[in-house]
């Protein structure tokens, strides 16, 4: 295939069948790592820029946004297509690999907050407030822009012409809300029985329950922190929490048992598919995402010192889920 932009390799990613013992429930990645800059946010990025109310003679836009890594690597990407200008809110959360991508499509990057790893969600926001109040900057302000989970109706519409009407139950990590109620809400328009489970990291306060420290990147709300209005509890039937040492266990176990390097929010949301596939009714198809790439995360979450310095254990997923996964 021959393309005349990045942009139009954006979406038509691959559905991998995780084998599962006995072939009586199926479960499918689909892998968001072969977008562009190898995470899903290229699709919400690309809706929420061209989403933009532009002015007829606004050449050149300047866009903010505040990220902890995915969807400012996304949005420079697409400035750099469009030649716009774009200036990313990020915190010590986000790893060095995204800060430098950022950086490396000619974006600008503002660290905020303290330097010890933690989030400053709220920091970050309120930086890129007073950048587009100051300085007629767009805010794509993706925690409340419809756009953001518009930017997820061709990711359903893909689940659908491969898997077709079959889908049981929809799994995925949830952040901003945008990847998992936009593609819900149109997956479930076509299959109305649907089950649609929410992933957050234990700590996370979207669901509910005291917040605390974590370390899975891109994904769940800090306490303190304001959910957006892109998540639609109306779509999602049930909230699970994953800790760190679950969600960085299984991107190990996929690392070294299926070559898939993936992020930790992923292998938050395929820890918890897993084992619902334990006790799901013989015949269930189940989907989750696959967010971006664990190529990402090499210092971090695959880097043994990194998790001993926080405290983090890798655990046996393949002992504990023995009566699943192939030996």
């Amino acid at each position: 295939m021959i393309v005349n932009s990045i942009l139009e390799t954006i979406g038509r990613t691959p559905l991998l069948r995780l084998p599962l013992r006995g072939g009586e429930v199926d479960l499918y990645l689909k892998l968001e790592m072969f977008n562009p800059t190898g995470s899903m946010k290229d699709r919400m990025a690309l809706s929420m820029v061209n989403s933009l109310p532009l002015t007829p003679n606004e050449i050149a836009a300047v866009i903010v946004e505040s990220s902890s890594g995915n969807t400012a690597s996304a949005l420079a990407m697409i400035s750099a297509v469009c030649r716009f200008e774009f200036t990313a809110l990020m915190d010590s959360h986000a790893s060095l690999d995204k800060i430098l991508t950022v950086r490396a499509f000619g974006s600008d990057v503002r660290v905020v907050g303290n330097s010890d790893g933690s989030l400053a969600t709220d920091e970050r926001d309120e930086e890129a407030k007073r950048i587009a109040s100051e300085d007629g900057a767009h805010w794509t302000e993706q925690h409340n822009n419809p756009a953001n989970a518009d930017g997820y109706i061709e990711l359903a519409a893909e689940l659908l012409e491969d898997l077709g009407p079959t889908i049981t139950h929809f799994v995925s990590a949830i952040g901003t809300g945008g990847s998992l109620c936009g593609t819900a809400r149109q997956l479930r328009s076509h299959i109305p029985r649907l089950q649609v489970i929410g992933v957050e990291p234990a700590g996370s306060v979207i669901f509910g329950g005291p917040g605390g420290c974590y370390h899975q990147s891109g994904t769940g709300t800090p306490e303190g922190a304001n959910v957006g209005v892109v998540i639609d509890y109306d779509v999602i039937d049930g909230g699970r929490k994953v800790s760190d040492d679950k969600a960085f266990s299984m991107c190990h176990y996929l690392a070294r048992h299926h070559g898939l390097l993936v992020g930790g929010s992923s292998g938050g949301a395929i820890y918890e598919a897993v084992s619902m596939a334990q006790d799901a009714p013989v015949g269930s198809r189940i989907v989750t995402l696959a967010c971006d790439s664990g190529a990402k995360y090499l210092d971090t979450i695959f880097n043994h010192d990194w998790l001993s310095a926080h405290d983090i254990n890798i655990i046996d997923v393949e002992a504990k889920f023995a009566d699943l996964f192939h030996g």
